[in-house]
């Protein structure tokens, strides 16, 4: 927002680099750049390190242009939910698990219990409803700049060199090179939000700060 709202910035950058994460958080951040670059009239860049993958694509396609390294990770447009299933390890163990619970799905995923196939494709759906809604958001941002092919929404990634050929990313380039050649701008500012030593120590030791400040105002307060 402080990118969007400062007056002297040509255009926005979102400088990535993550291997992705929750699509509901990677969803919020998607909408929110488009509403800003709605209001603030201004162009938004996606700038590629190492890796776009997964919710940080999702993120990356809200841009007007993606731009990567030739070997950066880009794509893994696709949904996972992960666990594990220990029920024939424990009979081998002999050990018996007794879970108590109030609804007869609450316990679904609970790794020490069988997996019914309801509860399967119950699972299943879900994520074919989430894997659809990510694959309507990219192509949204991308349009017909992308050149879809079967393995395109398949959960695969492609090197950047790669994806700009299939046309999940515009093309080959730095941070630097976004600001020279294409913003046209001469300055970069990093508008990361930072917190500063004092904000880290309070988030760091904020439960114990503030259990020993409350335990000294009582020792200090006045009888009444």
């Amino acid at each position: 927002r402080a990118a969007f709202e400062d007056e002297g910035a040509l255009a926005v950058v979102l400088l990535i680099n993550s291997p992705g994460g929750s699509p509901v958080q990677a969803g919020i951040i998607n909408d929110e750049i488009k509403r800003l670059k709605a209001l603030h009239n201004k162009p938004v860049y996606a700038v590629v390190e190492e890796s776009a993958a997964s919710a940080a694509y999702y993120i990356a396609v809200s841009a007007d242009k993606i731009f990567v390294d030739k070997a950066s990770i880009v794509g893994s447009i696709g949904v996972l939910m992960d666990g594990f299933g220990f029920t024939g390890l424990m009979d081998k163990l002999g050990v018996e698990r007794r879970l108590m619970t109030a609804g007869e799905n609450k316990g679904f995923l609970d790794p020490f219990s069988p997996q019914t196939e309801t509860q399967r494709v119950f699972a299943q759906a879900m994520l074919d409803q989430i894997h659809q809604q990510f694959i309507a958001v990219v192509k949204e941002g991308r349009g017909e700049r992308l050149k879809e092919t079967p393995e395109t929404f398949s959960g695969l990634f492609w090197s950047g060199q790669q994806a700009v050929e299939i046309g999940l990313a515009d093309q080959l380039g730095s941070l630097d090179f976004v600001a020279r050649e294409v913003v046209k701008a001469e300055e970069i500012i990093d508008y990361t939000r930072r917190d500063n030593v004092a904000e880290r120590l309070v988030k760091r030791f904020g439960v114990a700060m503030g259990a020993g400040v409350m335990s000294a105002l009582k020792a200090g307060a006045a009888p009444h």
